[in-house]
């Protein structure tokens, strides 16, 4: 009911936003926009989508619909990163009112009166009236909530009536779009000859004896690429290289950070505010009133940070612990005793060994692997090194750190279960499976219930107004000084605090630079008709810093050049010239492996990659290579290819085993997982092919 609720609420509020931005639009519009040229600029045209041509006037109707939307359910009028997402759902919505309909007209797909009455309080009721009308409470949807209020409709104001029609409407739009994405999902099939094909890639297996010569193996500096070869190159490969409406600039930051005056500022003011929480009668509302950041009143120690865990022996109820800093963040807490949670928290650490495949095989595979590295643990090996070189695990690099966790089912069943299922810490003497393949498993920290009440506050260090002046003037000397590009990088290496950023390829619809939020500002300049090449800019504001750009490059989508993909090109014709270097100084070889690349000398290695498949294949230091596997399979057992180029360098194969496919009746598994891969890819597909088809301008970037 909160949705209902707010809509109630505040329908008033959104009906008047909506005509005080529609009539500012107007006469700004008159003023500014097609309707006058009393600046001279009337093309008030946002794009055209399958011919129809959008003004800036319906986009803003559009807009002006979704950000009420937007406040009707979150209660706020949304920010600037919000307004970026809202006029992106905008244009979306216009896009599948434009170009979608027609697809569903083709197909005679509607969704009936009927059908929508079902849809809110029949027996299909939809996921978004279900959690518009269900209990915040009790997590309870209630059918009747949803018949009362549609009785009570004819009583309200026509602008909550008109709301509840966009929300009809909505949830009608949503059913269509999903019978179209299940239609079109649906009409994949996989013929037995695919599914054949499938299972052979997956289960013929091979033994490969390999000698190969990494294109890095030759040194760059001795190849020349001429501008010639890559203009050849890109003409010959224009599907691989679309061109693109980009700009490429560099900048320079000067960030605003707080002074030391600020510092000790701030680090009186929370010493004042440390004898406030002592004698508050009710720390935690004196602590929720007066924080700049959420402070979570009960943590495990676990979840407390470093500084205040490490005072957990010195508590004693009533006793104020710090101010400890975090990066810019004082913090001071208030210990008021303990409790028992109902759920446990733990630390633990893993490595995933997945399979290469869903075959029984290659699960065999991966449990001996996983297995293995868990008698090297029990041995005395170091898991976090192992974690390092073996886990494929996004925690790998954190020697399979996790972290602290709850088991509040975040976790899957099988590996939670484990966790909390053991006494203490240390290694689980046992490999654990789960859908994402074995893990070995670490208790770094012994599960717990033990919660502690800390009543926290947190006070961000802000840099005052002189703080503030003061890196502005810095940057505005600096832009000052840089006229030009030759100026801009001699007076960045003057300044040592000053770190050149590149950034390349810059769509015009960006909101983000690299780390730069909310940099629409420096887009804007940089695609400014009037910005040219090595032009150098006013400091812009982003965030808590100033930066000052220059631009140093643009591509152009309806005339590709080489030097919008020099360093591609270069790279790509480079490694063809490396290879014809190295099939000619092989020759045509002769002998064994061994011998043919002991003959070539240094960067001729030979390897062997046992019991591979065709669809992921992994040769070693070749990688995955498509090429060399291709060839691997295509030969017989015992036989030799010629060298030829490949992915990363130039390779001879030689399969020594070739091990067919054993013959099975049904392959039906395979069937369904060529159809479900195939499902899951066709709504992106649909959706590109019907915006191309569609031919969709967009000049937006032009308005925001």
């Amino acid at each position: 009911m909160s949705l209902i609720n707010k809509i109630r609420e505040r329908s008033g509020l959104a009906v008047g936003v909506i005509a005080v931005s529609l009539i500012l639009f107007i006469v700004g519009s008159d003023l500014l926009g097609g309707k006058s040229t009393l600046f001279g600029n009337n093309n008030q045209e946002i794009g055209t989508i399958d011919g129809r041509t959008i003004d800036n006037q319906d986009f803003q109707a559009k807009v002006e619909q979704v950000r009420a939307q937007y406040e009707q359910q979150t209660g706020r009028a949304p920010g600037e990163q919000e307004m970026t997402q809202i006029r992106e759902q905008a244009w979306n919505q216009l896009i599948f009112e434009t170009a979608y309909q027609k697809e569903f007209d083709k197909l005679g797909l509607t969704v009936s009166p009927e059908e929508l009455v079902d849809m809110v309080q029949g027996s299909n009721v939809s996921p978004e009236v279900r959690q518009a009308f269900t209990n915040p409470q009790t997590g309870v949807f209630d059918k009747n909530q949803v018949i009362q209020y549609l009785k009570g409709l004819r009583n309200v104001p026509p602008a909550q009536q008109a709301q509840w029609a966009s929300f009809e409407q909505q949830i009608s739009t949503n059913r269509l779009r999903e019978k179209f994405d299940n239609l079109m999902r649906l009409s994949n099939y996989a013929t037995t000859a695919e599914a054949q094909k499938e299972y052979q890639a997956q289960n013929t297996k091979a033994d490969v004896k390999f000698l190969f010569v990494p294109y890095y193996s030759v040194n760059d500096t001795t190849v020349k690429v001429t501008d010639s070869e890559l203009s050849d190159y890109l003409s010959k490969h224009k599907d691989e290289y679309p061109g693109a409406d980009t700009r490429s600039i560099q900048y320079v930051s000067f960030a605003v950070n707080p002074s030391k005056e600020d510092s000790a500022s701030l680090y009186n003011e929370i010493k004042t505010l440390a004898r406030g929480l002592g004698g508050a009668t009710n720390d935690s509302t004196f602590a929720r009133q007066n924080s700049d950041v959420p402070v979570p009143l009960y943590l495990t120690a676990g979840e407390m940070p470093e500084q205040l865990r490490a005072a957990v022996p010195t508590f004693s109820p009533g006793g104020v612990y710090g101010p400890f800093r975090d990066g810019n963040t004082y913090f001071i807490y208030k210990y008021g005793g303990t409790k028992r949670d109902t759920s446990f928290t733990v630390r633990a650490s893993h490595i995933l060994i997945r399979a290469t495949a869903k075959t029984d095989s290659a699960k065999a595979d991966a449990r001996r692997r996983a297995e293995s590295i868990l008698k090297q643990i029990q041995g005395g090996a170091s898991f976090e090194a192992l974690a390092q070189s073996n886990s494929e695990d996004g925690s790998a690099q954190q020697g399979g750190d996790l972290g602290y966790f709850k088991n509040d089912g975040r976790m899957v069943k099988a590996f939670e279960s484990a966790i909390f299922g053991f006494a203490g810490s240390g290694l689980i003497p046992r490999v654990v499976e789960t859908d994402f393949g074995y893990h070995i498993i670490k208790i770094t920290e012994p599960k717990t219930n033990l919660l502690y009440r800390v009543a926290g506050i947190g006070k961000t260090i802000t840099p005052s107004e002189a703080t503030t002046n003061e890196a502005y003037q810095k940057a505005s000397q600096f832009a000052a000084n840089s006229k030009s590009k030759e100026a801009f990088d001699e007076n960045a290496k003057k300044d040592k605090s000053l770190v050149i950023a590149n950034a390349e390829r810059i769509p015009e619809t960006a909101s983000n630079i690299n780390a730069l939020t909310d940099a629409r500002a420096i887009v804007r300049w940089a695609f400014d008709d009037k910005t040219d090449k090595n032009s150098v800019s006013e400091p812009f504001q982003v965030g808590d810093q100033y930066v000052v750009a220059v631009l140093t490059g643009s591509t152009d989508k309806d005339e590709v050049k080489v030097d919008d993909y020099r360093t591609e090109l270069t790279a790509k014709v480079r490694n063809q010239k490396k290879a014809e270097q190295i099939m000619a100084k092989l020759g045509t070889p002769t002998g064994t492996l061994e011998t043919i690349a002991q003959k070539y000398g240094a960067g001729a290695i030979v390897e062997t990659a046992d019991d591979i498949n065709l669809a992921t294949g992994f040769m070693r230091s070749a990688g995955v290579d498509p090429v060399a596997l291709g060839r691997a399979f295509g030969l017989k057992a015992g036989s030799r290819s010629r060298p030829f180029a490949g992915e990363g360098g130039v390779l001879i194969v030689e399969p020594t085993r070739i091990t067919p496919a054993p013959t099975v009746a049904d392959y039906a598994m395979y069937k369904t997982t060529i159809q479900q891969n195939q499902g899951q890819r066709t709504t992106v597909y649909v959706n590109e092919a019907i915006k191309e088809a569609a031919k969709i301008t967009d000049r937006r970037a032009k308005f925001y």
